[in-house]
């Protein structure tokens, strides 16, 4: 038998990175996952690839920011797979460069809280009621180390949006937790996703190794199998934690 054998679930952002890792783990341990992205032919590879190996899956093109569109995912997803029993949400990204608060404009500031905290946001404002109302739900959200970690050149807006969707995941699992609702965070360090690979050099990345007491950096698969740890029963008494998949870097300072 299979971890999630039979469960429904939607994984925001999995159109590459983390979040395709997340749904092809998901769909191996036997989970009907409904894809979530923005490029419509990238979704398509991840859904292809996932029905290939013999896997259930839908694939549907959402702004993770707008409550209408994420409202029309879900009743899609509710019709094509049935009622979502599992939700990751995690759709974020950061495109500003670190630097002095007052150097950060208004938009990059609004861009990184939108595209990450009010998207998890209004992710999880869609999927929970019903998860209550069946008294049955796992929500798992993305944070990041630069959330835990705070530095002079950490990306204030983005670690700012992270930190935040930290306190929401809790206050969550303390409002849903008598539903049999349960709600957790995971904060990954830099993950060596395609996007990092390109943007992060080779001489960067070694140098990065010295922050780690594990000397490698991390993975999609990393964050995933995290992921499927508290999505399924085996964690059914965890809620309301943020559990750190950095390698250790967290507690180095």
């Amino acid at each position: 038998m299979t971890a999630l054998a039979g469960k429904v679930a939607l994984v925001t952002g999995s159109s590459r990175g983390i979040g395709a890792a997340i749904a092809r783990l998901f769909a191996r341990q036997g989970a009907k996952v409904a894809l979530h992205g923005r490029d419509a032919a990238a979704l398509a590879a991840v859904k292809d690839g996932i029905q290939r190996d013999g896997g259930t899956a839908v694939a549907i093109t959402a702004d993770a920011t707008s409550l209408a569109e994420l409202e029309e995912m879900r009743r899609r997803i509710e019709a094509e797979l049935g009622p979502i029993e599992i939700l990751v949400a995690n759709a974020g990204g950061n495109q500003i460069p670190p630097g002095p608060i007052e150097e950060m404009s208004e938009e990059g500031w609004r861009a990184a809280v939108d595209g990450n905290l009010t998207a998890t946001f209004l992710t999880v404002k869609s999927v929970l009621p019903g998860m209550k109302q069946r008294h049955a739900g796992n929500i798992v959200t993305i944070s990041s180390a630069a959330s835990r970690r705070p530095t002079a050149r950490s990306p204030a807006g983005y670690a700012a949006a992270k930190a935040g969707i930290e306190l929401l995941t809790q206050i969550v699992a303390i409002q849903a937790g008598p539903f049999s609702v349960r709600a957790n965070c995971i904060a990954p360090e830099s993950i060596l996703t395609e996007r990092t690979r390109e943007q992060i050099p080779t001489a960067q990345q070694a140098a990065m190794l010295d922050q780690h007491p594990i000397k490698r950096l991390g993975t999609p698969d990393d964050v995933a199998h995290a992921a499927l740890y508290l999505a399924s029963a085996g964690a059914e008494w965890i809620t309301g934690t943020v559990l750190d998949v950095a390698g250790g870097s967290v507690i180095v300072r």
